[in-house]
């Protein structure tokens, strides 16, 4: 079952066409690796997946609901990290985590239990009494993560999230984040331009200039352009020396 279908998604800003008939899909328990360069349109297509822009064709549906007709069902599945931090510096992890539980109406007894729990496994529960801004990135960013994951959504999205961190604070949310596809099913779209990020059994959508490039398991994408390795692959796809 897929839980993220994307089908013939494109829009423009003024004349400029950012993304053109972008059709991809994100079964359940199913890693998707979206990898472009910066400037290829991955965090517009974010954009228009979580709905903060209105596409001008095509559709996203998030387990059958479609973003434009029903916002409000398919936003309630979704857990999402933007590339940019959205916490509140001057709350603490556990005051951000449970303002958003809040607004998706969990009662505070359970706010807390999962707050506790899913700080837990990204292992920043001793940090929950903590403000935001006495965090490093690495623990900033797994707080986000425990954030989204607060309400039990079904698609978590994420974009870039390891720009900016070290390499352990990179392998850490990779694992942590796949752990989640393996042990609770959750569907994840993760935005990159690291080709380190990718595993040979990801599914891999590759962007480049607002259309998709290839689609296709990582470890057929060397294979399929007839060169060594993936990093040759890219750059073929992309137009890179």
């Amino acid at each position: 079952m897929n839980v993220l279908s994307v089908e013939h998604l494109s829009h423009s800003f003024g004349s400029r066409r950012v993304l053109d008939e972008v059709s991809f899909s994100v079964p359940e328990g199913g890693m998707c690796i979206l990898l472009g360069r910066n400037g290829a349109g991955k965090t517009t297509l974010f954009s228009l997946v979580t709905g903060l822009y209105h596409a001008r064709a095509g559709s996203v549906l998030v387990l059958g609901h479609a973003m434009k007709a029903s916002p409000s069902t398919a936003l309630a599945q979704m857990g999402v990290v933007f590339q940019q931090l959205t916490l509140d510096l001057d709350l603490t992890a556990g005051e951000n985590l449970r303002y958003h539980a809040a607004l998706h109406g969990l009662s505070k007894a359970l706010s807390k239990e999962r707050s506790i729990e899913e700080l837990s496994r990204l292992e920043v529960a001793d940090r929950i009494d903590d403000p935001v801004r006495a965090l490093s990135g690495g623990q900033r960013r797994r707080v986000e993560i425990a954030r989204a994951l607060m309400h039990d959504p079904r698609l978590l999205l994420l974009d870039e999230p390891t720009t900016g961190l070290d390499v352990p604070g990179r392998r850490a949310l990779e694992r942590h984040v796949r752990e989640l596809c393996r042990e609770r099913g959750i569907a994840v779209l993760w935005a990159t331009h690291f080709l380190e990020e990718l595993t040979a059994d990801d599914d891999v959508v590759v962007l480049h200039r607002g259309t998709v490039r290839w689609v296709g398991r990582a470890d057929r994408l060397a294979a399929d352009l007839g060169v060594a390795s993936t990093a040759e692959a890219f750059a073929l796809l992309t137009g890179a020396e």
